[in-house]
């Protein structure tokens, strides 16, 4: 997503400066209205304005937990920032931290100087504690913000767990074959030839391919790095592009019924955290949009929270979408009936981070056993191959 930096006074005819990322300068426009700031001058960048490296979710998920404990036990935020900071072993968060300490002993509101850090606070973040602040309930928010990133990162672990092992016994594939196709078949190519015997036509075959590699192999590396780099740097920036990724990947047979489950987990808990803490419906479903993930299910939710502005309950233009199952359908529109959506939502996100386990697990236990088949064949198929000529030699000498 393109990243903007921008300058805005506050309200009290401060000036201050940041970066956002967003679709357009409109809607960084939109995001700093939010915030009570006037714009002065948006502008794009390039990069990511990172204080000297990433903040990760588990981070975060300490530095929330650790401000609600403190400010529950009556510390005032200012004192509660330092301490935080001190135990912090995230130098770029520390920094941050420190950061927002200062700007809140200087004066500003604490929503205000939070909101300033876009680098590492995200909407839903500052959201968050804007609600907690004008509640008077900035502890249990902060908890429940240490238990929304820690849910999050959980999920963000098992989509890596997933991903890992089938990434690393494919790479491992590759390079054996490649190694025997480009060394091992050459040095035999050279033998064949001097003993002068028919080739039998897998052998000629996988000869052939390993020519064809030899002379091709720097052209097919190149390609396929100018393919990565231009897919990802190129087309999935564009919108269209990005949201035909997304939709593809949901039409797969099995990993988009993951992908599925991990987006629709994803939207329950946000907006359950959100609705939860506060935040009215159309701005937390406008948070939820931005932080989907995927573009075909932000697309549904905007349309849903267009629908919603119009006078329309949650669960009809949900249900219209085609992107949730009629089971989350249900129970969001008993919640809505009953008043207890936050729960409903908690009870959704809960049974689809459930499915995702067992999806993974699944998903891993059916891989193991294709990957290793498949590579049985490739270097199975090539040895075969190499010493159908040695047999014929074998046979040939005998007589």
């Amino acid at each position: 997503m393109p990243r903007f930096a921008y300058s805005a006074k506050t309200q009290d005819g401060r000036t201050v400066s940041g970066a956002l990322d967003a679709a357009s300068e409109k809607r960084v426009s939109e995001l700093l209205h939010h915030q009570g700031l006037v714009v002065v001058g948006i502008k794009p960048v390039r990069g990511r304005l990172l204080p000297g490296g990433r903040v990760s979710l588990e981070d975060l998920a300490i530095f929330s937990r650790q401000m609600a404990t403190l400010i529950d036990a009556g510390i005032p935020i200012v004192g509660g920032l330092e301490a935080v900071a001190e135990q912090l072993e995230n130098k770029s968060l520390h920094e941050v931290v420190l950061k927002v300490r200062d700007a809140v002993e200087g004066g500003t509101n604490f929503t205000v100087a939070i909101g300033k850090q876009t680098q590492v606070f995200s909407p839903l973040f500052v959201s968050m504690v804007r609600a907690g602040e004008a509640s008077g309930h900035l502890a249990e928010i902060f908890d429940r913000l240490a238990t929304y990133l820690e849910k999050a990162a959980a999920l963000q672990r098992k989509i890596k767990a997933a991903c890992i092992y089938p990434a690393i016994v494919v790479s491992m594939a590759g390079g054996i074959t490649a190694i025997l196709m480009l060394k091992v078949i050459p040095a035999f190519k050279d033998i064949f030839i001097t003993l002068g015997v028919e080739l039998p036509l897998p052998t000629q075959i996988l000869i052939t391919l390993s020519d064809w590699l030899q002379h091709s192999f720097l052209i097919m590396v190149g390609g396929c790095v100018g393919g990565v780099i231009f897919f990802q740097g190129v087309f999935l920036k564009t919108p269209k592009g990005r949201f035909l990724f997304d939709q593809a990947m949901l039409r797969l047979p099995i990993v988009g019924l993951l992908a599925r489950k991990v987006a629709i987990a994803k939207f329950a808990r946000t907006l359950s955290t959100l609705v939860k803490s506060g935040v009215a419906i159309l701005g937390a479903l406008e948070i939820v949009a931005e932080s989907a993930g995927n573009k075909v299910v932000a697309q549904a939710i905007l349309k849903v929270r267009a629908s919603i502005r119009e006078g329309e309950n949650i669960a009809t233009p949900l249900a219209a979408s085609g992107v949730f199952p009629p089971m989350v359908v249900r129970m969001i529109a008993v919640g809505e009936q009953t008043g207890r959506l936050d729960d409903m939502l908690t009870k959704v996100a809960d049974f689809y981070e459930d499915q995702v386990d067992t999806a993974v697990a699944g998903l891993t236990s059916a891989l193991e056993p294709l990957i290793i088949a498949v590579l049985g064949i490739v270097v199975g198929s090539i040895v075969i191959s190499i010493f159908l000529p040695i047999f014929k030699i074998t046979q040939v000498l005998s007589k």
